[in-house]
Order: structure tokens, then sequence, then C-alpha cells
């Protein structure tokens, strides 16, 4: 008998593993096995549902957003890279939708007026992590590095 012969039955069934694995890896996307990153087109078809009322369709925000309106607060800001979105960490944007812009502000003990409402009761964690996701997937690579930056020295000093 042959080593092929005598050694059939194992080739065969690494045959078969790698194509069930290969079959596998094309029927599921890869970050659901190994990562647990956040969906951006979730947070695209949520911003859109949740937040382009106010930010705009495509993150333009609203005209005159540096100007405080007659009340103190101030127009929806651009998520882009023209406005200040990335000019903050991870948790303080989670925070800012989750609990709404004054509550943070307040703990922040910054004194600032903000209209952002809260949205956790509406959105879901993981709804916030795709939105920050999807906003963020719009960035230059050089305002995605320097929003990363500040994320790491936030989580720093914490």
């Amino acid at each position: 008998m042959t080593f092929w012969e005598k050694n059939r039955w194992a080739f065969r069934l690494q045959r078969s593993l790698l194509i069930g694995g290969l079959l596998a890896s094309v029927a599921t996307p890869s970050f659901a096995f190994f990562h647990n990153e956040p969906d951006v087109e979730l947070g695209r078809t949520t911003y859109q549902e949740t937040c382009a009322s106010c930010h705009g369709a495509n993150l333009e925000g609203q005209p005159n957003w540096q100007s405080a309106n007659p009340n103190g607060t101030y127009p929806a800001p651009p998520h882009d890279e023209t406005g200040h979105t990335w000019h903050h960490g991870d948790a303080m944007l989670f925070d800012y939708i989750r609990k709404g812009g004054q509550v943070v502000l307040n703990e922040m003990g910054v004194d600032f007026q903000s209209g952002m409402p809260a949205f956790g009761e509406q959105l879901s964690d993981a709804e916030i992590e795709a939105i920050l996701a999807y906003i963020k997937s719009t960035w230059p690579a050089r305002v995605r590095a320097t929003q990363e930056d500040r994320t790491r020295m936030e989580a720093a000093s914490e």
C-alpha cells in the first residue's frame, strides 16, 4: 500500500475542513469572528434616521454653526472634517450622544450652553458606536489620526 492510500482518509478530512473553512469565511464577515468593530453601515443608516435632521445628511451641520442663537445655544455643528467633532476623544463623543451635551459639559465643568439632546434612551450603545464609526469613516486619514491621538490622551487622563 502506498503512502497516499494509507493516508487517504486524512487527506479527505483536510480537504473537507479547508473547503468548509473557505465557505464559512465567504459567507460570514470576518469581523464577526475576530473583532468587535462597529458596523459602519448601521451607523450610516442610524445617522440618517437620527442625526441628519440637525447635523445634515452629508455631515455638513447647520448654517452659522459657530454663532450663538438668541437662546445661547449654537446651531448643530458639522461632523465632517470642517467641524470640531474630531477635536474630541471617543469617550467624550459617546457620552455627548448618550447623555446629551449639557450633562457632559456640566460634568466637565465647562461653562457652555449645549442644545444637544440625550439619545441614550433612544439608541443602544452599539448604535452610538456605529454612528461614530460612520462619521469617522468619512474623515481624511490625517483627521482620523489626530482624533485617535485625542482618544488616547483622553483615556490616559482618566
